[in-house]
């Protein structure tokens, strides 16, 4: 028997609103989370605007003790631990007693790109000066990659299969791919899914020294991210985390949940590093594969998908997706779906942005909108010739949406992508 899946959580840690609330009112009015950052002018980087939330210390220790923060200075887990709290609090979850048996049928699929890398940095120096045992009891667990995964199964109490994935700016994508398999398959009844990334520096600079980031808005750090523009000048970095609570529909029923949307299907695969593909660039005949392939496994019809939230980085590659799209749903024109970027508003969140950008899918679905794409006054002259201009809108849009696309495409030419659609139980 096949298990029919549904969304019934939500939790997210953006450089734009931190919370599912904060962040909801934030896209719909194009809110940016960019900004300069003096340290990058310091260092010389090329690119000294970023994008990280602001975290308080009051929501920090709303997941963490005192004890707990103690040497704690992993972003990433921190971000992932608070975006996955919330959509287990969202979702109506308990977590188990301390004396109570781990939840048997709640997993944790909880992707990252890096884990922990300033306590790494903090090791290295201590470990030069010859202070082995200054490096504290945490530093394991805050620089192993399953750091967030262990940390929200330890919080939780999660019994069924708890792991972190990695596949670059693929991870969170294909972790709600990941969850949604389990949970049809009759593994689990509950996935908890979702991704982090830290932040700075430290994770920047190789992009930096890559030369895909902008360096031509450092005085005007808002108008940095202009993906689909004929502008766009590379991307902005940025971080945080998402998370979804996903379930069978059953135990959902059985809750009296509240039900965001339905996953569809989805699929993942890779280019191989072949043809047009390398570690940096897509394979276009894979990236369609796995869109096409995505839509048979939700046995709907191209036809059907009324919006794309794309992968859209505001690199030359924008174009490229555009076109990977028209031609795998064989749609153009007028007959396009709405097509929108959240790194807009939040730059690339690397590993981290397609759980965000999922969560602003369900967001949309759920509410019936389609959120403005910012800085995107100049569309590029090559995406324009594949779709009408008004696909792309720059002012909100209040619309129903049934069902919905949402793909990201990462480095090692990795491909993901998921369906879903509005509740109907």
């Amino acid at each position: 028997m096949k298990h029919r899946v549904v969304v019934t959580g939500l939790g997210i840690v953006s450089p734009n609103g931190v919370g599912v609330k904060a962040f909801h009112n934030a896209i719909k009015v194009g809110k940016s989370g960019v900004r300069f950052f003096p340290e990058l002018e310091k260092l010389n980087f090329s690119c000294q605007i970023g994008a990280k939330p602001e975290v308080s210390e009051e929501q920090k220790r709303k997941y963490f003790s005192e004890l707990q923060l103690k040497n704690f200075n992993s972003s990433g887990i921190l971000y992932g631990v608070m975006a996955g709290m919330e959509a287990m609090e969202d979702a109506g979850i308990e977590a188990a007693g301390k004396d109570s048996e781990p939840l048997w049928d709640l997993g944790i699929v909880f992707g990252t790109g890096t884990s922990g890398v300033e306590k790494f940095r903090e090791s290295v120096y201590l470990l030069d000066a010859g202070k082995v045992k200054r490096l504290g009891s945490t530093t394991v667990a805050q620089t192993m990659a399953s750091g967030v995964s262990a940390y929200l199964g330890g919080k939780i109490g999660a019994g069924n299969q708890v792991t972190t994935n990695s596949s670059a700016c693929a991870t969170g994508t294909e972790a709600i791919i990941m969850g949604y398999e389990a949970i049809t398959s009759g593994k689990a009844k509950q996935m908890l899914c979702g991704s982090c990334s830290d932040d700075g520096p430290v994770v920047w600079g190789g992009f930096d020294a890559m030369k895909v980031l902008t360096w031509k808005h450092n005085e005007e750090p808002e108008r940095g991210s202009q993906p689909m523009s004929a502008a766009a000048s590379g991307f902005v970095p940025g971080s945080g985390a998402g998370a979804m609570m996903l379930e069978s529909l059953e135990s959902a029923r059985e809750r009296g949940a509240t039900i965001y949307a339905e996953v569809l299907g989805g699929n993942v695969n890779n280019g191989g590093q072949r043809q047009q593909g390398s570690m940096t660039a897509p394979n276009s005949i894979a990236v369609q594969r796995c869109i096409r392939s995505a839509l048979e496994s939700a046995t709907i019809k191209a036809t059907e998908i009324d919006y794309i939230n794309g992968h859209l980085t505001a690199t030359v590659k924008d174009p490229t997706e555009i076109k990977n799209w028209s031609e795998a749903l064989k749609r153009k024109g007028s007959d396009f779906p709405y097509i929108n970027s959240l790194k807009g508003m939040i730059g690339h969140g690397l590993a981290a942005s397609g759980s965000m950008e999922a969560v602003s899918v369900i967001l949309q679905l759920y509410h019936s909108f389609v959120f403005p794409n910012s800085n995107c006054e100049q569309l590029h002259p090559e995406i324009a010739e594949i779709l009408d201009r008004e696909r792309i809108p720059t002012e909100l849009i209040n619309t129903t949406l049934k069902t919905v696309a949402k793909a990201s495409f990462g480095f090692g030419d990795v491909n993901a992508c998921v369906i879903f659609r509005q509740n109907s139980n």
